[in-house]
């Protein structure tokens, strides 16, 4: 069947484009996790202990004497199970506000449809890495400390980086992640040790929040880091998976000469792999 100007079928397929292309720009952290389809409604997953393993009281891993038993070690591992969620939003345009609007609402509404969707997904993936650390570090003092000489974001980096390795996670091998909010990057270049660290800092600007690299790690900022909760290094893919039953999708729906109406949805839920793979520096902030 042929199609005339304004129906669905001539239109539909570039709303559908541009939520996308606006909400991806927008996920930040998302791109940070693994992605994987599902297929049922409810997952389960291991998430394996942090603890080193040890040989307990009388039996230690240091020190067997000879001809002596090895200390017996057992890993071990928690079952989770998460069901999905649905994260959507819609927008309706009238045909008269599309048509004579000083402003483009039509552009504006998939602008904020494609943006809600990305928020919404971004901070549960923010939420649940932050609520599954595995490693803590408390920054040596906030880094607006009204002490100047106090503040020292560099070694608090290095000293989370350190915590990591110590649990056998390198994030200086390209994979590392700084997550931090827009108050803390504004701290972190404004701090001189960092603008005067060279080898620390690069000005390299690229999509998806990313903005430089830091001590080794690439920095990302996103307005769903809160601002108590100081900041993550996350080892990038391993850490966390996005278990997508529904991938982000986009249907569209014209009444010709009322109204167009945008909807986006996406169906997934966060599971947290490797609490090891994710360090939280607190008390970088009031």
């Amino acid at each position: 069947m042929s199609d005339t100007t304004g129906e669905q079928d001539l239109r539909a397929h570039a709303y559908e484009k541009i939520v996308k292309g606006l909400a991806f720009q927008e996920f930040k952290i998302k791109p940070l996790v693994m992605i994987s389809p599902s297929s049922s409604w409810s997952e389960s997953f291991y998430q394996e202990g942090t603890a080193e393993l040890t040989g307990g009281l009388g039996s230690a891993v240091k020190g067997i004497p000879r001809l002596a038993n090895f200390p017996y070690g057992e890993p071990n591992w928690t079952l989770q199970t998460k069901r999905h969620e649905k994260y959507g939003m819609e927008g309706v345009i009238s045909y008269e506000d599309e048509k004579t609007n000083n402003i483009d609402v039509t552009f504006r509404t998939l602008l904020k449809v494609g943006r809600a969707v990305a928020n919404g997904v971004d901070a549960e993936i923010y939420a649940q890495l932050l609520a599954n650390v595995g490693n803590t570090k408390a920054a040596g003092a906030t880094w607006d400390n009204a002490t100047l000489a106090s503040q020292n974001p560099i070694q608090d980096i290095l000293n989370g980086i350190k915590e990591m390795a110590a649990t056998n996670i390198n994030v200086l091998d390209g994979s590392g992640v700084l997550l931090i909010n827009e108050i803390e990057f504004a701290m972190l270049l404004g701090n001189a040790s960092v603008r005067n660290a060279g080898q620390f800092w690069t000005d390299a600007v690229t999509k998806n929040g990313r903005v430089g690299r830091l001590c080794g790690l690439d920095v990302i900022v996103s307005p769903v880091v809160t601002t108590d909760s100081g900041s993550l290094i996350l080892k990038r893919k391993e850490c966390a998976t996005w278990k997508a039953a529904v991938p982000l999708t986009v249907w569209t729906g014209i009444d010709p000469g009322v109204k167009t109406t945008v909807r986006a949805w996406e169906i997934g839920v966060t599971q947290v792999v490797l609490p090891d793979a994710i360090c939280s520096i607190t008390n970088t902030t009031e």
